[in-house]
C-alpha cells in the first residue's frame, strides 16, 4: 500500500493515527450499550432462565469471531475488514458477499442506534430524532477520524459512570434474590441460541477495530491488543448487568420490560436514577451509532475502489483524511431506514447479516498458515459453526429477510461480473 507523502496523502488513503488506546475505545463505544439498552430485553424473553447461558455462547463464539478477525486484521491492515480478508483468501465472490452482509447488516444496526436515541430522548418523535441523531454524526465524522475517537471516549466514559450507578443501585437494594439466577424448565435449546443470536448484535462492534485498519498505527501489534481487550472490557460489563437485571427482576419481568434498566433502578427503589439512565441509554447508542457509521463507511471504501460499489465513493478527502462520499452516501442511506424501520426487526435482521460476514471471516482465517499467525484451528472452526447456527435460529422474519437481501446480493454481483468491463483498483 503506497505511503504518504509530505505533501499530503493521495486521493484514495487514509492516515494511520489511531494508537491502541484509540482503537479500544472504538470497539467499546460500538459494544458498550447497543445491547444494554437494545438487546437485553428481547434476548431474556427468548432464554427466559437460560439468559446468562446464551451470554456466554454469544461471548464463546464473539471471541473465537474477534481471534479470527485480529489475526486477519494485523495480516492485512486495509479498510474493509472480512471484505478485505475474504477477497485474498478465499476468492472475490466471498469477499463481495462479506461486504455486502457487513453494509446491510450494520446499516440496520445504525438504524436501530438512532431509533434507540429517539425512543429514550423524545418517544412521541422517534423517528425526528433518529434521523437529526444520524445527521449529526455524520456531520462529526465529516470532521476526522481523531475528533470522532475523542467523541467516543467521552461517550464511553459517561455510559460505564451510568451502568455503574445501576448495577451499584441493583446490588445495594433489598431486592435481590440470588433464587431468580437458577436454571428452570422455561430452557430450551432454540431460545438460549436466539439469545445469543439476540445478544450478538451488541458484541460484535469489536468490527469496527477491524475495518479501521487502515488508520491504526502499526496495525501488527495494535490490532492484536485492542480487538480482545474490549472484548474483554465489554463482556465484563454485559455479565454484571445482565446478573444485576436478573437477580432483581428475574428472567420473567425482564423479559417483558420494555425499558429494562430503567425498570431495573425502579424496582430497586432508586427511581431517581431512572432520567440518569434515559440519558445514558441515549450517550450509549449515539457512541455506538458514531463507531458503526465508521465502520460502514470504511468498507463502502474498500468495496467502491474494487468497483463493487460506484467508484465515485473510493475518493479520501485531502483535508480530513477520511471517506467523504462514502459516508454521505451511508448517511443518507441510515437516515432513511431510521426514518421508515422498527426498532426490533432492525435488530434482527442486523444480528442476520452481521452472523454471516463473521462466518466469512471465521473461513477466511481457517486459511491462515503457522507463519501468518494463524489461530489454534478449534476457533475458526468454532466460529464459523457458531454464527450460523446463530444466523438461522433467529425470528423467522429476520432469517427470511436477510436471505432475501444476502441473495439479492449475490444476483447483483454475478450481473455486474458479467457485464463489468472496468477493472478494481487495487492499492
Amino acid at each position: 500500500m503506497a505511503n504518504n507523502t509530505a505533501s499530503g496523502p493521495i486521493a484514495d488513503q487514509l492516515n494511520r493515527r489511531l494508537g491502541t488506546g484509540d482503537a479500544v475505545v472504538v470497539g467499546l463505544g460500538a459494544m458498550i450499550g447497543a445491547g444494554i439498552f437494545a438487546s437485553l430485553g428481547p434476548a431474556a424473553r427468548a432464554a427466559g432462565s437460560g439468559l446468562l447461558v446464551g451470554l456466554v455462547v454469544a461471548g464463546v463464539i464473539a471471541y473465537c469471531n474477534a481471534t479470527s478477525s485480529a489475526r486477519l486484521a494485523a495480516r492485512y491492515p486495509a479498510s474493509g475488514g472480512t471484505y478485505v480478508y475474504g477477497r485474498e483468501r478465499l476468492g472475490e465472490f466471498w469477499g463481495y458477499l462479506a461486504g455486502w452482509s457487513f453494509i446491510a447488516g450494520k446499516s440496520a444496526s445504525c438504524a436501530a442506534m438512532a431509533l434507540t436515541v429517539g425512543t429514550y430522548i423524545w418517544p412521541g418523535h422517534t423517528h425526528a430524532v433518529a434521523v437529526a441523531a444520524v445527521t449529526a454524526l455524520t456531520v462529526v465524522n465529516y470532521g476526522g477520524i481523531q475528533k470522532s475517537a475523542w467523541l467516543t471516549r467521552v461517550i464511553v466514559v459517561v455510559v460505564l459512570a451510568v451502568l455503574a450507578a445501576v448495577v451499584t443501585a441493583a446490588f445495594t437494594s433489598g431486592q435481590v434474590d440470588s433464587a431468580r439466577l437458577e436454571i428452570g424448565g422455561d430452557i430450551t435449546v432454540t431460545g438460549v441460541l436466539q439469545a445469543a443470536g439476540l445478544l450478538f448484535f451488541a458484541f460484535a462492534g469489536y468490527a469496527r477495530i477491524a475495518t479501521l485498519g487502515e488508520e491504526v498505527r502499526d496495525p501488527a501489534r495494535t490490532i492484536p491488543r485492542a480487538v480482545p481487550l474490549a472484548l474483554g472490557i465489554t463482556l465484563a460489563v454485559y455479565a454484571t448487568v445482565a446478573v444485576a437485571a436478573l437477580l432483581v427482576l428475574g428472567p420473567q419481568r425482564l423479559g417483558t420490560a420494555a425499558a429494562p434498566l430503567s425498570e431495573l433502578v425502579g424496582a430497586s427503589g432508586h427511581g431517581w436514577l431512572a432520567p440518569v439512565v434515559r440519558i445514558g441509554a441515549a450517550v450509549a447508542a449515539l457512541g455506538s451509532l458514531l463507531a458503526l457509521v465508521l465502520g460502514v463507511s470504511r468498507t463502502t471504501l474498500a468495496m467502491a475502489r474494487d468497483r463493487h460499489l460506484p467508484a465515485v465513493l473510493a475518493a479520501v478527502h485531502p483535508r480530513f483524511d477520511i471517506p467523504h462520499r462514502a459516508e454521505i452516501a451511508v448517511g443518507v442511506l441510515v437516515a432513511i431506514a431510521a426514518a421508515t424501520t422498527d426498532l426490533r426487526a432492525a435488530i434482527g435482521f442486523s444480528s442476520f447479516g452481521v452472523l454471516l460476514y463473521y462466518a466469512i471471516a471465521n473461513a477466511a482465517a481457517w486459511t491462515l498458515t503457522p507463519a501468518e499467525h494463524r489461530p489454534p484451528r478449534a476457533i475458526p472452526i468454532i466460529g464459523l459453526i457458531g454464527c450460523l447456527a446463530l444466523a438461522f435460529t433467529l425470528p423467522r422474519a429476520s432469517v427470511l429477510t436477510g436471505t432475501m437481501v444476502i441473495a439479492f446480493g449475490a444476483v447483483v454481483y454475478v450481473v455486474r461480473r458479467t457485464f463489468r468491463t472496468d477493472q478494481p483498483v487495487r492499492q
